[in-house]
């Protein structure tokens, strides 16, 4: 199973689980995930979800070897967003990576160890809050690849660092730490390594003791209005086309073994 789901005392815990890969995300995957959280969102019962990857990675972001490959070339063309589309609440629609679309009525927490990079990032910030363990990393990875941000990271980026540093990582595709992270205020809370799913689920259970229709209330009205968000994802979309000319050749490379080892001086 590439995604596994655990309901323990109102919390659910959804872990991407493509450890040989990185937990990056292929068109199956990103189905699954999409379908998790729409259930976590529907169930009376789970008031906060963890949204973690397996065996000491996050999500290294979209499977560029399944890109490459043109794999994703029917998952990818599927998601057009509608012309007339305004509210992700009533009307939810997947995204590449699963549920970067969605706007959901209840928080969602990261917990990222090791990598949380390109499409991974843009996963992160779709959550409400993301703890990063001593170790972890992020970044646009995607930068060095000609693979655009299509997973609201050109929407989220920016309301979450400001513009200027989000400007700084989308350009440049850096990698940041954990302690970086924090100083930019992308990581909310950091911890020892090996101990982000557990502090995500302590911050899980805090939140569980607040009276919920209120807390959720203030959570909705805190964000991007629904209609402002779609109109937001909508134009990152035209970036997809992009994709065709650039990122499937890239995807390529990252498939014939160029990159690896954090080596980019010949991609």
């Amino acid at each position: 199973m590439t995604v596994l789901v655990d309901t323990t005392d109102g919390i659910t815990t959804i872990t991407i689980n493509r450890a040989d890969r990185r937990n990056a995300v292929d068109p199956a995957t990103a189905r699954v995930l999409y379908d998790a959280f729409l259930a976590f969102d529907a169930d009376p019962q789970q008031q906060v979800a963890v949204l973690t990857g397996s065996e000491g990675a996050f999500c290294a972001g979209f499977d560029l070897k399944a890109a490459g490959a043109g794999l994703a070339d029917d998952w990818l063309a599927s998601l057009a967003i509608p012309e007339d589309w305004k509210d992700p609440i009533s009307a939810p629609l997947p995204g590449p990576m699963g549920p970067t679309r969605l706007m959901l009525s209840k928080p969602v927490i990261a917990a990222i160890e090791g990598h949380a990079v390109a499409g991974g990032m843009e996963l992160a910030a779709w959550c409400d809050m993301r703890v990063m363990a001593d170790g972890a990393a992020t970044g646009v990875f995607c930068r060095r690849w000609g693979v655009p941000l299509i997973d609201g990271g050109t929407v989220r980026l920016p309301k979450i660092l400001g513009q200027g540093r989000a400007n700084d990582l989308i350009l440049t595709g850096r990698g940041v730490s954990a302690d970086e992270a924090l100083s930019l205020g992308f990581a909310n809370r950091i911890c020892p390594q090996g101990r982000a799913l557990d502090t995500a689920t302590e911050i899980a259970l805090d939140l569980i003791r607040f009276p919920q229709l209120c807390m959720r209330a203030d959570h909705l009205s805190a964000r991007t209005p629904p209609a402002d968000l779609a109109a937001a994802l909508r134009r990152e979309w035209q970036s997809a086309d992009v994709f065709l000319a650039e990122g499937k050749a890239g995807a390529g490379r990252f498939a014939s073994g160029k990159g690896r080892g954090g080596d980019f001086s010949n991609i």
